[in-house]
């Protein structure tokens, strides 16, 4: 588009005759988006250019943002390989880690050399499938019984109304909760390969129908909160949501010696009075070390929900001295929302994250890409969690930080 063209639209949009989020009906995505940037520019005093110069097309970019502007970099580095013995998960791989956080992805790294030192990390997907609960209102709890009594004889026409409005998407449960004359519903379904927020929230939408039209309840929100998403719930943490995840792996008393310099007892006793006893003084969710670093991280790399790192932050790391005097070290994941199709996955720098890890798009058969995934989460936050309490048990954590000048 001409300069003359552009500037007829940006005085357009000072003088108000047209809203920024009305542009792309006048031009093409990424002049909308260099006009945003002018306005923002001439609003805000900042300086642009950066935001500006993005490795991406503006229109297929249209569906995961609004307002474009440009584009944010993010560092992106590798920890590894390292060696995985997952259940969709296999192989040496390098884990993609995209952080400005100084010391991670060298942290992260030196408990994947550990790792694979030791023969590599087990890795397994123990429990699948992402929810949405809508809230009802009944006349008491009377009728609350009733209706909680009707949904269990009539699930199967709830599924069948739900699977309708999807190809990929199977109803697994609906789980009932009653408080008064509330009364919750926690639709729970197996997504596939797609992390399946949106497409849970479209096929709950229409058992809901079903509902409405068969009782005297009343739908109040489609969501009440007992899904639950993006907040830290202990719903979560007992029963799951999206993939439940666990990753461990036994490390020989030398490896632990000559690597770490500590010994397993030391990280041990660490990860018992920090992650357990300090968490639950604390009145934590996540009885571990920092596997929101990792979460967020790998998240980034891959196109994922950044904000369900609040759910993925919920684990529990777990160490022990075997009865041979090794170390074994287990994270388990409860609620990891993670997805190799759709959202952010499909933007090229996202979809390379995923290419290293040789899981883009939906796996044959369908849901093991989003399986590999996750067990590949699940070792990164494992060599996390390695590296930060031998940090701690060699009193190493600060002069590392100050060595590498972070």
């Amino acid at each position: 588009m001409s300069d003359s063209t552009r500037e007829a639209l940006l005085a357009r949009v000072r003088d108000g005759d047209l809203r920024l989020h009305e542009l792309e009906d006048h031009t093409d995505a990424e002049t909308a988006a260099a006009v945003r940037r002018q306005v923002v520019e001439s609003r805000s005093g900042a300086d642009l250019d950066a935001v500006g110069d993005y490795g991406f097309d503006a229109a297929a970019a249209a569906p995961n943002i609004d307002n474009m502007i440009g584009g944010v970099a993010v560092p992106l580095g590798v920890a590894g390989p390292v060696a995985v013995d997952g259940g969709a998960f296999a192989g040496d791989r390098y884990l993609p880690l995209a952080t400005t956080e100084g010391a991670l992805v060298a942290s992260v790294n030196r408990g994947c050399s550990v790792v694979d030192a030791a023969g590599g990390a087990t890795a397994r997907v123990t429990k699948s499938g992402m929810t949405r609960a809508p809230v009802f209102r009944v006349a008491d709890v009377a009728e609350a019984e009733a209706l909680v009594e009707w949904v269990r004889a009539n699930e199967p026409s709830l599924r069948e109304a739900a699977e309708a409005t999807t190809s990929h998407g199977t109803l697994l449960g609906v789980t009932p909760y009653v408080v008064g004359n509330n009364v919750y519903f926690r639709f729970r379904f197996d997504t596939k390969d797609a992390m399946g927020m949106n497409m849970v929230t479209i096929a709950t939408r229409a058992a809901c129908a079903v509902v409405e039209d068969a009782t005297d309840a009343t739908l109040v929100a489609l969501s009440g909160n007992l899904c639950s998403d993006k907040k830290p719930a202990a719903i979560n943490a007992v029963e799951g949501r999206g993939r439940s995840v666990t990753a461990d792996v036994e490390i020989p008393r030398e490896v632990v010696e000559d690597r770490l310099h500590t010994t397993p007892e030391a990280i041990a006793e660490i990860n018992t009075r920090k992650n357990h006893v300090g968490a639950a003084k604390a009145g934590s969710l996540g009885f571990n070390a920092h596997v929101a670093n990792v979460v967020a991280a790998m998240f980034l790399a891959t196109g994922q929900d950044e904000a369900q790192v609040v759910e993925g932050a919920n684990a529990i790391t777990t160490a022990e001295t075997t009865a041979d005097g090794d170390l074994y070290v287990s994270v388990s994941l409860a609620s990891l929302e993670v997805g190799t199709v759709g959202g952010g996955t499909k933007l090229p720098t996202q979809a390379a994250g995923l290419d290293v890890l040789g899981v883009r798009g939906g796996g044959d058969p369908p849901g093991t890409n989003a399986d590999a995934l996750a067990e590949a989460i699940a070792v990164g936050a494992l060599a996390g969690e390695l590296s930060l309490l031998a940090a701690l048990g060699s009193r190493h954590l600060a002069s590392a930080h100050e060595a590498l000048g972070r």
